[in-house]
This record gives structure tokens, C-alpha cells and sequence, in this order.
């Protein structure tokens, strides 16, 4: 919702009356100072002038237009009313070349312009002009039930100390018809008469009256306004769509893009006033684009390579340029590639080659057919600006879960870099000049790859392969020994070993220390190991201290290869000879056998994963005293 806000003093509305029909293409209100609080208003009204049998507008509701009803409101009270009649009236020139074009649609736009002068109170005060009129043209495809619809068009008068300003004008009409899938150019550009700079962008259009009050005579308080229903994901910023996307240059005011839907569509454009540094008023000129299926005998084309708004390519290896061309139709090609102190800088080749003399960022055309009943042209930019190089360095241990330092190193002839995209090939991504980044315990390569580039489009990448080791020590498997008993510890995985605590072992720094545990009790252990490249790993180990023969079984395991809990094995201690160790599925099927205690069951069974659930195990086994010794159990299979 727009609101007009109270810094407003001071309102002027103009507000039509008539008959409900769906005619109105756009409008738009500028205005002039004359001197000693005179100002001159005009309000362009466009309309849909097609006889109705081609879907055109009511001639009833067009003849209804006028006249028109101003109101002028004091902050938001109301101050008085007028009425005008139009001044002028007359058909907006289609600004399309239809020459080559087999199936031109039928278009007519009528412009009622109404002209109305006024002399104001004191410019201590701020004045707006506004117009409202149901309904838009019941075609549009970007707006919601655009047939019954309103429209509001308004412009601004500054408050002192700005004295007697005089609004921007736009320079040209709006093309009717724009060709779908077909690169699109123009100049929506302004005049202002006091030489305020001016910016652009694609705004909202507002509503504005409906079917029950087409024209409302407002007499009450200055209304709020709102804005159109757009169809998602259309937007006042976005209106038509494109691919590429159409735009509006903020500084030029130029409109450049790619239309790719078909259909009727509404744009506002706002223009804005700035003097010194600060935007005073804002006009804005609603209008309607149709883009159709055109059959165009000839279309000239260059293709844009470049994400630079316009751009054929930016150069920035070489001032030697390979132009590609991508028309249709043409038969006599005429090239100029925008060297405005040069009169050679010209080729009649379809696809030429050309050296520049100097860097800079040129406006090359082309013209197909130049001279003939069916020419076509279309400019691009080309930026050259050579030399410029992507580079880095990384610095630190290439280990994993070790912070490596990346610094970029590229090269611009003509600016600082200003922008950076790392990928470091593991799913992360970095946007500042020199990022930190750590690898996970994975064990293999990754490349890493920077893109740089500076302010005049430039873009390099580099890539570098980064080889980040698995480190894999391993303290051994948790065991179960009987007390003074000769146990010798096995770590792998490292050059170099160090083991904490050193309780009961012989030399703690290598990989295999002995040791002789007196007491009984559970003792861990942590193994703390380098390899030959300096990466660090740990691992722990639990040993189980028993008084005499000893065995203990798990009562479930995961075999989910995540290296925790992956087999079923048994821990034993004080036990010579391992007979047998069975497991059976719930329906008495032999899964696994082994007589080997290192040995265990990995969950598989024949080359296959075994089913989650239940099954029953017995081991045979042969003590140090030659008992033997039988226990039964079960175990829960988890994935």
C-alpha cells in the first residue's frame, strides 16, 4: 500500500469521470514552472484506440475521457476542484518497423492530453499532481483481472527551498510491439530543464478507481493508494520477464533484455530528480509492452557472452577480437566496431577479426541488408582491457582437520580486483580475497579453484590440486587380557608413536610397546601418532584386565561401515584354543563359522547383507587349565 505522507502539504488530484470499459494503456503527468507560482500540469492519457471488433477500447468510454476533473487537496484535506478539457488529442506512432515482419499485430494507441494552468500558494509548501481512471485494457497478462482495474498516474512539486522546478519529460514514446525471443533495445530516457541528474528504475503501477466508480470525484480526504496485483513472479520490478533479463540502466535509462513470454504487458518506469544529492521529485510513465510471435525476413544479431549488461565479450587477454555472428536472413553485412577517431575500423565480413589500437569499451554494430527494402541492425558493447591474471597460493600442512591459508595473487593492468569466488571441491565456497579452509579425514584430492575479476568485467580462473591424506592410526581392537600376562600393544598408521599414560609399558614412544598388568581393572589408552607427511591422527584402545579365563560377548552391532561397532567379535582372555564360534539366523541357518578368536562376523552372509534383527550364536573354547568351556547367546543385528 502507498500512502501519500503529511511532509505533502499541499495536493493536487486529477480525477476523471466516466463510464466503465477497459481502455486504458498508460499515462503519465509531468510539469513546468512558468514563474511567480505559476505552473503549467499535463496529463497524458493513453488509450486503446483498435475498433472494438479487434478488442479495442469502447468508443463510448474513450469520448467519456473527457473532460477532466482536478482536485487539488492541501496536505491531505481538501482544498478545491476544476475541470479541463482535453487540449489535444492524437495516435502515437507505433515506433516499430513492420517492413520485414510477415505478421505485424494490430495496435493503436490514442494520447488525450490535458493542459491545465494554475497558480499556487507560496512554494513553502509541497504540491502533487494525480490522476485515476478504471479500467486498463482486459488483455494484460501480468496484472490480475487487469479489466477491472484502475490506474493512478502522479507527479510531485518540491517545497522550498527548492523554487519553481519543472519535472523531467521523457523523450520518446514507448515501442508498441516488441519481437519475443528477440534482443531488445530502448531509450527510455528524460529531459530536465534545470539540469537535474536522473535516475531510473522499473517501479509500481498503482491502482485507481474500479467498474462501481470508474472516475472518482474525490472531495474528501487525499485516498491511499495501492498497488496492482501482480502475477507471481512478475513484480513492478520485474514486469515482463526474459531471458536475458529485461532491464533498465539506472544512469542511461536504456531498457535492454530478451523478451520470452508472450502477451500484453504493464511497465512503470520512475524517473527520479536528484540536486545535491538528494532525490527532490520522481515522475513516472506507465505504459504497455506487446510482445509477439514476430516472423522477422531478417533480424541482425550478435550474441552476448558476457554476464555485462549489453556486452559481446570482455577482452582482457588480448585487444584482438573474433566477432561471431548470429543473424538470419542477412545476405551484405556492414561492421563497425566503434573506433570513433578511426574511419578503418569497419569489415563487411559475416564473422570478423579486428585489433584494437587502445583499451576501452566500444559500441560495435552491425547492420544486415544495410541499403536494402529490409535492413536490421543491433549494437553490442566490447570491453578490452588487457592484461589481467587469476592466481593464488595456499600455505600450511595439507592434512585434514588442519587449517590451510589461501592467498590470491592475481594481476589487473587497470584495477584492483574487486571480486573473488572460491570453490574448494568439497562443497564449500569462500567470497573474501584470501580464505582459511580445513579438510575433513577423507584422503584424496580436491582442486581448488579460484575466480577473480575487477570492476570492468574481467574474469580469470586458476585451479590448483590439493592432495589431503587419509590418516587412519589405529591403537588396535579392544581386548581383554589375564593379569600377569605378556601383553605387547600394536599401533599403525604413523611414523612416529606416542602413548598415554605410559602405565605398565616399556617404552612408550614406539609402535609396539610391552607391558604386564598386574592389577585387574579396565585400562584406555590413547595412541597419539605422526605420519612421514606431519599430519596427526589419535586412536584409543580399552584393555580388560581379568583375574582368570575370561570371555564376554556384545549384545549387538552395527555393521554399517562407519568403523564404529562394524563386527561381532569375541574378547577373550586365558583361552588356548578357540573350538568353534557359530551364529544361526532365526530359522537355524549357519551365517557364520570361524575357529579363530581374531576372527568375527562382519554381518554378511554368502557375499550379502543379512537382515536386521535377532540371531543366536555358541562358542567351544579350550582354557589355559585345558577346560573347555561352552556359552550360548544372542545377539541384535543394527544398520
Amino acid at each position: 500500500m502507498f500512502i501519500l505522507k503529511k511532509l505533502l502539504p499541499i495536493i493536487l488530484l486529477v480525477l476523471c469521470q466516466s463510464a466503465f470499459a477497459s481502455h486504458i494503456v498508460g499515462g503519465e503527468f509531468t510539469y513546468k514552472c512558468i514563474g511567480t507560482n505559476k505552473y503549467e500540469f499535463t496529463l497524458n492519457l493513453y488509450r486503446d484506440c483498435l475498433p472494438p471488433s479487434q478488442g479495442g477500447g469502447n468508443p463510448a468510454a474513450l469520448a467519456d475521457d473527457d473532460p477532466a476533473f482536478l482536485t487539488i487537496f492541501r496536505g491531505n484535506s481538501f482544498y478545491s476542484i476544476d475541470s479541463v478539457y482535453a487540449s489535444s488529442s492524437l495516435v502515437v506512432p507505433v515506433n516499430f518497423s513492420n517492413d520485414c515482419i510477415n505478421n505485424p499485430p494490430p495496435t493503436c494507441i490514442n494520447r488525450l492530453q490535458f493542459k491545465y494552468l494554475v497558480i499556487l500558494p507560496d512554494n513553502a509548501t509541497t504540491y502533487t499532481i494525480m490522476c485515476q481512471r478504471c479500467c486498463r485494457n482486459g488483455s494484460i497478462n501480468n496484472i490480475i483481472n487487469p479489466g477491472n482495474t484502475g490506474a493512478t498516474y502522479f507527479a510531485t512539486i518540491p517545497a522550498a527551498p527548492i523554487v519553481c522546478n519543472t519535472s523531467a519529460v521523457f523523450n520518446n514514446y514507448p515501442p508498441q510491439i516488441i519481437c519475443i525471443n528477440n534482443p531488445f533495445v530502448y531509450n527510455h530516457s528524460a529531459f530536465d530543464a534545470d539540469g537535474d541528474s536522473l535516475s531510473y528504475d522499473f517501479c509500481d503501477a498503482f491502482k485507481g478507481g474500479d467498474p462501481t466508480d470508474p472516475k472518482p470525484k474525490i472531495t474528501g480526504n487525499l485516498p491511499g493508494l495501492s498497488t496492482v496485483d501482480y502475477i507471481s513472479p512478475l513484480n513492478g520490478g520485474n514486469p515482463m520477464g526474459g531471458n536475458p533479463l529485461l532491464k533498465i540502466n539506472p544512469v542511461t535509462g536504456i531498457i535492454t533484455g530478451t523478451p520470452n513470454l508472450l502477451g500484453r504487458f504493464v511497465v512503470s518506469v520512475c524517473c527520479h530528480e536528484w540536486r545535491n544529492g538528494n532525490i527532490i521529485n520522481t515522475i513516472n510513465r506507465e505504459f504497455q509492452f506487446v510482445v509477439t510471435n514476430c516472423s522477422k525476413a531478417v533480424v541482425a544479431n550478435i550474441p552476448q557472452f558476457s554476464e555485462e549488461q549489453n556486452t559481446y565479450i570482455v577482452s582482457c587477454k588480448t585487444k584482438t577480437i573474433h566477432f561471431i555472428n548470429t543473424s538470419t536472413g542477412g545476405f551484405k553485412y556492414d561492421w563497425d566496431f566503434g573506433e570513433t577517431a578511426l574511419t578503418t575500423d569497419t569489415s563487411t565480413q559475416f564473422e570478423p577479426t579486428y585489433t584494437y589500437s587502445d583499451t576501452g569499451t566500444y559500441v560495435v554494430k552491425l547492420i544486415v541488408n544495410k541499403g536494402s527494402t529490409c535492413p536490421d541492425s543491433i549494437t553490442r558493447l566490447v570491453k578490452v582491457y588487457p592484461d589481467f591474471k587469476t592466481d593464488f597460493d595456499y600455505q600450511g600442512l595439507l592434512c585434514p582437520d588442519q587449517p590451510i591459508s589461501f592467498f590470491d595473487k592475481t594481476t589487473s593492468s587497470f584495477n584492483a580486483i574487486n571480486y573473488w569466488k572460491w570453490n574448494f571441491d568439497d562443497g564449500d565456497t569462500s567470497r573474501i580475497q584470501d580464505p582459511t579452509h580445513t579438510y575433513s579425514n577423507v584422503g584424496q584430492e580436491f582442486t581448488v579453484t579460484l575466480i577473480s575479476g575487477n570492476k570492468y568485467g574481467c574474469r580469470d580462473t586458476a585451479s590448483k590440486t590439493l592432495s589431503i591424506p587419509l590418516v587412519h592410526v589405529f591403537a588396535g581392537n579392544d581386548t581383554v587380557i589375564v593379569k600377569n600376562t605378556p601383553f605387547q600393544f600394536h599401533g599403525t598408521g604413523a611414523q612416529n608413536y606416542s602413548w598415554s599414560p605410559s602405565t605398565y609399558m616399556d617404552n612408550p614412544n614406539v609402535f609396539n610397546p610391552n607391558a604386564i598388568f598386574p592389577d585387574m581393572g579396565e585400562f584406555t589408552y590413547v595412541l597419539q601418532g605422526i605420519t612421514s607427511n606431519g599430519c596427526m591422527g589419535k586412536d584409543t584402545i580399552k584393555i580388560t584386565v581379568a583375574n582368570g579365563p575370561y570371555l564376554s560377548m556384545p549384545n549387538a552391532f552395527s555393521p554399517n561401515s562407519d568403523g564404529d561397532n562394524d563386527i561381532f567379535r569375541i574378547l577373550a582372555a586365558g583361552f588356548k584354543k578357540l573350538n568353534y564360534f557359530k551364529i544361526y539366523d532365526r530359522w537355524g541357518e549357519q551365517v557364520f563359522f570361524t575357529n579363530y578368536f581374531r576372527r568375527g562376523w562382519d554381518g554378511t552372509y554368502k557375499g550379502k547383507d543379512c537382515e536386521v534383527g535377532t540371531y543366536f550364536w555358541i562358542i567351544s573354547a579350550i582354557d589355559i587349565d585345558n577346560k573347555e568351556k561352552t556359552i550360548k547367546g544372542d545377539v541384535t543385528l543394527l544398520r
